[in-house]
């Protein structure tokens, strides 16, 4: 009889973890430390790590900025490409190009 217990233990557990359908903590830890930006039609993902910003530009590629000391607001560099500002609401610059980026909150994708 324990064995049996066991079993349908086991059986019950693994059923609730094929049912799962929402986000896990590490995906909802995630979505708090990244912001989905605009840059006219273009999409910019951003998310904040110790010191770091790490950006995926429209292309698919990735960039890592490296956070400096400033007066005021954030500020992350690499040397090519610079990002500023605090909330949500930065500037990106990348050859010698400013551009505003319009930012929200990132907001986990629902399963279908």
């Amino acid at each position: 009889m324990p064995c049996l217990r066991l079993v349908f233990a086991v059986a019950l557990t693994a059923l609730l973890c094929a049912c799962q359908n929402g986000p896990t903590k590490e995906e909802i830890d995630a979505a708090k430390k990244t912001v989905d930006c605009r840059r006219g039609d273009e999409r910019i993902v951003i998310r904040f790590e110790d010191g770091e910003a790490r950006l995926l530009m429209p292309d698919g590629t990735r960039m890592i900025l490296y956070q400096v000391a400033t007066a005021n607001g954030m500020r992350y560099t690499n040397g090519l490409a610079d990002l500023r500002g605090g909330g949500l609401e930065f500037t990106l610059v990348r050859e010698s190009v400013a551009s505003t980026l319009v930012c929200k909150q990132y907001e986990i994708p629902k399963a279908e």
